[in-house]
């Protein structure tokens, strides 16, 4: 059984719980995503495996997850881009922000959500039980598809697009 952190609005572990029941409920817990730009300045773009709980086949950011209990975000992220993307890159983390939406059977996202950058020219190594496809795009192409196809992303991902690029940009990304 997968648990995840639960946290206050400061981040602050409150308890553990059931990753699923935490997205019925839902209740506010730790999560990461992951931002992958290639030395072009493109993000690499993941498409969700049709198989998962939520959101399946939906465009989103390069990796998102959550750390065990007792593992840093450091270990976590690491750890997960190799679980989904086969791939490893130096990361940092540039932000947080905090996000409810829901996405779908019955299920709702409320996460403190740590945003972490990184820059590889690396080719992806898919896990097909967690990714669908890749691809690289430009942040320009990127917000124009959003704004004409907004179906096609996640629904984290859409939130939190203007605030990484603006981060992306400071970075000269």
């Amino acid at each position: 059984m997968e648990e995840v952190i639960l946290v206050d609005e400061q981040d602050n572990k409150v308890g553990l719980m059931e990753k699923q029941a935490a997205h019925v409920t839902p209740h506010l817990h730790r999560a990461f995503s992951i931002f992958v730009f290639n030395s072009k300045g493109e993000l690499l773009m993941q498409q969700r495996a049709l198989s998962k709980y939520h959101s399946p086949g939906l465009w989103t950011n390069t990796c998102c997850s959550h750390p065990r209990d007792g593992e840093t975000l450091a270990e976590a992220t690491s750890r997960r881009l190799m679980e989904e993307m086969g791939m490893t890159c130096e990361m940092h983390e540039v932000y947080t922000f905090i996000y409810k939406a829901p996405v779908g059977q019955g299920l709702t996202e409320h996460e403190f959500d740590h945003v972490w950058i990184g820059q590889s020219d690396d080719e992806p190594q898919i896990k097909r039980e967690e990714v669908e496809s890749w691809k690289y795009m430009s942040l320009k192409d990127l917000k124009d598809d959003i704004l004409l196809r907004p179906e096609l992303y996640t629904e984290w991902f859409k939130i939190t697009f203007e605030e990484m690029s603006h981060h992306a940009e400071l970075l000269g990304i």
